[in-house]
């Protein structure tokens, strides 16, 4: 190797390293990034000088450099808002997409089963006489049904909507673990008090009030409870068939997707949380009532699936990039 050669080739490469290694201020974005990029050039080079021409100061000044934007590298952040764009716009909807034949099959099956319990609670008054006596029964379809969403101040009640409704998705989604029992329970109870309730109140008449009450909210909350199950069930599954994985390295990744999916519905909660504290019982025109749900629920599902589409298709899964920033360093 011609060491003056290799030097005059490579040698403004070393220097801006050396610059970004040494600049005070905090690096942007795009200087992380070519930090990340020369120091792992410089490596390379480190190498091939030490395997093709040991020559003690070249092979001191490279160390030297490799070492300082090792710690360089290991010390420098993007900045906070790439990885938050990066969760709302690839991490979050692949994952959600990813589901989506688990998150579709839980809600027509979920919805099945609170419409059949419905209509059994409708057609049969010794099931109704078995859920509470008939002066309790008018007291919630004349009073506490629609009284619910107004018996607290607004923001005080948007606020613990939220927070029930995201450790309820957090349990269904963490305890998927435990082969997705936990996830079928949450859904099953979820389903089973709307059956009821719903029953209740069509077998008094009071059919329109339900649905007027429960669609601004209930469309993205019951949205985002089915997707919180599907992300739950599949990593019950996953336990059960890891398919071509090791089962660890299966549930490693499941386990991150799912974690993606329970911060991303943080969101979508606080949205439906909003609806509820704010719309569903202070909004007195019912059409516009339901309208802002629905206009709600498309745009949910719009993002999801069309961010999700093509995130998924460019091989994304919502799991954690876990390629590593530092390149091997040889010798």
């Amino acid at each position: 190797m011609d060491v003056d050669a290799y030097v005059a080739a490579h040698n403004a490469e070393w220097l801006r390293l050396e610059h970004l290694i040494n600049r005070r201020r905090r690096l942007t974005g795009t200087e992380v990034d070519e930090l990340v990029e020369l120091y792992q050039r410089t490596a390379t080079h480190l190498s091939a000088v030490r395997s093709s021409s040991p020559d003690p100061q070249l092979v001191g000044r490279l160390s030297s450099l490799v070492a300082r934007g090792r710690a360089r590298v290991a010390g420098a952040q993007a900045p906070l808002w790439r990885d938050v764009t990066r969760f709302a716009t690839v991490s979050f909807p692949a994952a959600a997409y990813r589901v989506k034949w688990w998150w579709l099959g839980n809600a027509v099956l979920g919805n099945l089963l609170a419409l059949a319990l419905a209509i059994w609670v409708v057609h049969s008054p010794e099931v109704q006489a078995s859920i509470a006596t008939p002066d309790e029964i008018r007291e919630l379809v004349d009073h506490d049904f629609a009284n619910y969403y107004t018996e607290h101040s607004a923001a005080s009640f948007a606020f613990q909507v939220w927070v029930n409704n995201a450790w309820v998705s957090a349990v269904a989604l963490i305890f998927g673990i435990m082969l997705g029992i936990p996830t079928l329970f949450v859904l099953v109870a979820n389903q089973v008090n709307l059956g009821l309730i719903g029953g209740l109140m069509f077998a008094n008449g009071k059919g329109d009030v339900f649905f007027g009450l429960i669609l601004p909210h209930g469309l993205l909350e019951l949205t985002a409870v089915y997707l919180a199950v599907a992300g739950g069930l599949k990593l019950g599954w996953t336990v059960v068939d890891p398919g071509p994985r090791r089962r660890g390295q299966a549930l490693a990744e499941e386990g991150r997707a799912a974690v993606s999916i329970a911060i991303g519905l943080i969101g979508a909660l606080l949205v439906s949380g909003l609806i509820e504290g704010f719309v569903t019982g202070w909004v007195h025109v019912t059409w516009l009532r339901i309208g802002i749900g629905v206009v709600a629920e498309i745009a949910f599902l719009t993002y999801v699936i069309v961010l999700g589409r093509r995130a998924t298709r460019q091989g994304e899964t919502g799991d954690a990039d876990l390629r590593p920033d530092l390149a091997p360093v040889a010798g």
